[in-house]
């Protein structure tokens, strides 16, 4: 038997939220995985990282000071484990001699300006937009562009935050000062705002994992989202058949996007909507999907995006013989569902009753509650602000949209409130 000492290591850079699901997907592989973060502290506006489940926690430093540390461990990659460390491991894995996207395109991989512009340089379908830091050159830039709506969002973030569709130049000064002079989700300042051009058609999710600059499609969802003042707030989503139109055309567009971005390796999360001239990305990020469920995406893909991502860099000849070239399969309905509130107060406690009425729709697979006793439920305006998510799955769109409905029925039922007199209310 192998010393555990001997056994290969994989480095995950900020592995919150969807990044946990790859320590398992490695350990698989008879992989270890080490981690290392961007920041001084772990950043606490997102699910942290599950540090027992890794051989070594490598200290914040300078990329050449963690560089110097991680060569003892002899790492075979070094992964971005969500959007915050895909800069930093890009740079860890260039100095390291690694497979790598390089630094070259890093900036283009956070900042969704930059993105779209490397984009426009090569000649790839996109938005028209502005960045400035200030609201009145946005505004100009959007009664310039003449039509309305256009999209404000800051440069780099996550999840819908800050993200507004605006019909008029005052809604876009509203929306632009609303982030200006503000931190997102990562601590990073805002310091200027992004305005495009509003890209019209329906809206996807496209997950892909790369090695060396050939790929597998994971899985294509389309979106729907509902529009609420100026905020698109995400509602549920449904897997498209990776053979039916506008699959094909999606996959072969996001090949171009990605080589564009300079993304030969590893996961990629993408959201892209189809127009009347085809596709045109909204924005990519360089890491999983935030709403990866690993078991859920088997039975409902046929694979999920971790275990493919674990595949490549543990295996590459295996991930390059068996899944290059490939795509997700679509073997039942499916849905994730994300519910909205208007209510504003303190989480008292979670009604348990109404949480099993939901594990028990038929098509429930997991339920998650977003909001804990203690914390602040707020009107939701992005994903970060949804209070409740579920994943269904059947062989039947109605006893789908059955539940679907039921789950918004009962969504606001899960929290109890406190009371001005802080009672449970």
């Amino acid at each position: 038997m192998r010393s555990a000492q001997l056994r290969p290591v994989a480095v995950l850079v900020d592995a919150y939220t969807s990044g946990n699901h790859l320590p398992p997907a490695f350990a698989k592989l008879g992989v270890d995985v080490v981690h290392v973060q961007s920041t001084p502290e772990l950043m606490t506006s997102m699910r942290l990282p599950d540090l027992t489940a890794y051989r070594a926690v490598v200290p914040y430093g300078t990329p050449a000071e963690t560089a110097a540390r991680l060569r003892e461990f002899g790492p075979v990659c070094v992964v971005a484990g969500q959007e915050p460390g895909v800069e930093l491991a890009d740079e860890l894995s260039e100095l390291l001699g690694l497979p790598t996207n390089g630094t070259a395109l890093s900036r283009a991989r956070r900042d969704k300006y930059e993105m779209i512009e490397a984009l426009r340089r090569a000649g790839v379908r996109c938005a028209d937009q502005l960045k400035s830091g200030s609201a009145d050159e946005l505004v100009a830039w959007a009664e310039e562009h003449g039509a309305y709506p256009v999209v404000v969002k800051p440069l780099s973030s996550a999840a819908t935050e800050g993200v507004a569709v605006c019909r008029g130049p005052e809604e876009v000064r509203k929306a632009a000062e609303a982030v200006l002079g503000t931190v997102n989700i990562f601590g990073e300042p805002n310091d200027e705002v992004l305005v495009q051009s509003f890209l019209q058609g329906e809206e996807y999710m496209v997950d892909f994992v790369s090695y060396g600059g050939r790929r597998h499609a994971c899985g294509i969802w389309q979106y729907r989202k509902r529009l609420d003042g100026t905020h698109r707030l995400y509602d549920r989503d449904a897997i498209t058949p990776p053979e039916s139109s506008p699959a094909p055309e999606i996959i072969a567009y996001m090949h171009e996007v990605l080589d564009a971005l300079g993304i030969a390796y590893g996961p990629t999360h993408a959201e892209v909507i189809v127009t009347p001239q085809g596709p045109a990305l909204v924005e990519v990020g360089a890491r999983l999907s935030g709403g990866l469920l690993p078991d859920f995406h088997d039975l409902c893909l046929g694979g999920n995006q971790a275990d493919l991502t674990a595949l490549a860099y543990a295996r590459p000849q295996e991930f390059l013989d068996r899944h290059a070239g490939g795509s997700y399969r679509k073997l039942t309905e499916a849905s994730q569902i994300f519910t909205a509130t208007t209510r504003d107060g303190v989480v008292e406690s979670l009604d348990q009753e109404v949480l099993a009425q939901i594990e028990a729709l038929e098509s429930v697979h997991l339920v998650v509650p977003k909001l804990a006793p203690g914390s602040r439920i707020r009107p939701t305006v992005d994903l970060y602000t949804a209070t409740l998510v579920v994943w269904t799955r059947h062989d039947s769109t109605e006893v789908l949209e059955r539940d679907y409905v039921r789950v918004q029925e009962l969504a606001d039922q899960v929290y109890r409130l406190r009371d001005d007199l802080g009672r449970a209310a």
